[in-house]
């Protein structure tokens, strides 16, 4: 049915609240594609945790820099008003973002390819399966606080500009103890 006139575009005729049928709530097409996509994503990112890949030291910094720039760009241009309850979620999301983003520094592991790679490179690294494991807790902890945080009114923690930023800091985290780790002077690695 419609909106009725004069309404926001949000409630039917019946009274009804859209995204609603006689009281129950439809799931949307849009809300499917996203967790079919996520789920992929979540697949993705544990798979590239778990196997060894060549490393590349500029990336390791390049990655976290650009998710936060365009993060702040995205929020730039939202409208939405930011309450004190969204800050403190996005804190305690921004804390924990952090905290596995350490971890998943101290628990990679550096090993020297069979032969280099196209670039040159030898050095290979992964945090395995323990890092695969980190990251699915911390997308957990992550859909959690977007539940609660909905239901207490607090929505900035599911705009794309909030999520980038936190896996912003997730990985500037990371790269900050990898950085200090990466074998430097190794016979045989290149690696800068």
């Amino acid at each position: 049915m419609p909106p009725t006139a004069g309404s926001r575009g949000w409630e039917h005729r019946s009274g009804t609240p859209a995204g609603h049928l006689d009281g129950r709530h439809t799931v949307s097409t849009q809300l499917i594609a996203n967790a079919v996509i996520g789920l992929v994503l979540v697949g993705f990112l544990a798979y590239r945790q778990a196997t060894w890949r060549a490393f590349d030291p500029a990336r390791v910094w390049r990655t976290p820099l650009v998710l936060g720039v365009v993060g702040v760009v995205v929020l730039a241009q939202s409208s939405a008003a930011v309450t004190s309850l969204d800050v403190l979620l996005l804190g305690v999301e921004a804390l924990l973002a952090v905290a596995v983003g350490l971890a998943m520094g101290a628990m990679t592991r550096f090993r020297t390819a069979p032969s280099p790679d196209d670039h040159g490179r030898t050095l290979q690294s992964r945090t395995g399966w323990a890092g695969a494991g980190l990251w699915l807790l911390m997308i957990a902890v992550r859909v959690g606080l977007d539940v609660v945080g909905g239901h207490l009114g607090a929505h900035l923690l599911t705009s794309t500009g909030a999520i980038l930023l936190v896996l912003a800091l997730n990985r500037a985290a990371r790269a900050l103890v990898v950085d200090q780790r990466i074998p430097r002077a190794a016979s045989g690695m290149m690696v800068r």
